[in-house]
């Protein structure tokens, strides 16, 4: 008989910890989105970790701006951006306040709430494929700009909290994989950052960093 998953939230010293600790532990657990239509849960299977000020690839490496405010923020927040003029990313902040690490949250499994996922997924062709991505699972899960900066952390109150990451059933680290990060160029492209469940078919597929061509 399969236990069923813990509905602890976490809490905030969990995600007060080096993105390299929070990222592979993020596996297995509990994502809650509450929306006006209903509420979604989702098992993670696949997240990137990215380092702040020590890594090329983080938003924040070149210092604070007004679009990644938040990283430099306490741990346990929620950070949102907007890529590509059309797809909107979810990322949840970690480390010692200041650090602006963060881990991406690239994929998982719609375990709650998927016919209201499909209406917004409708060119998924299996519900493997409704957060299948980072781009999918923010869509899926009706992410954007105006849920930056949610605490994930914040009391209960009589409100169900529009984000929320529950204990959910870990992942044996010997279920954990890792690889390079998915997109990533320059110095960051070879660092094993990005980590999955394996065999988990929710996984996005990896793809290397394709350079853009200037145009003449």
């Amino acid at each position: 008989m399969i236990a069923s998953p813990d509905r602890t939230p976490l809490p905030r010293h969990f995600f007060d910890r080096p993105v390299l600790e929070v990222a592979p532990d993020l596996l297995g657990r509990t994502l809650v989105r509450h929306t006006e239509h209903g509420a979604l849960e989702l098992r993670l299977t696949e997240v990137e970790a990215y380092a702040g000020g020590i890594d090329p690839g983080s938003h924040a490496y070149r210092g604070r701006t007004a679009r990644n405010a938040v990283m430099f923020g306490p741990p346990g927040h929620a950070y949102v951006y907007f890529t590509y003029g059309m797809w909107h990313c979810l990322n949840v902040v970690c480390g010692p306040e200041g650090t602006a690490s963060g881990v991406l949250l690239r994929a998982g499994e719609v375990r709650e709430g998927a016919e209201l996922a499909r209406t917004r997924r409708v060119s998924a062709r299996k519900d493997t494929e409704l957060a299948k991505g980072p781009a999918r699972l923010a869509t899926a899960l009706d992410v954007d700009r105006s849920l930056d900066g949610t605490d994930l952390c914040a009391p209960r109150t009589g409100t169900p909290a529009p984000l929320t990451l529950l204990t959910g059933t870990p992942v044996a680290p010997d279920q954990v994989r890792s690889g390079p990060r998915t997109g990533v160029g320059g110095a960051g492209a070879t660092q094993p950052w990005r980590f999955w469940i394996d065999g988990d078919p929710t996984v996005s597929p990896y793809r290397a960093h394709v350079p853009r061509k200037r145009r003449a």
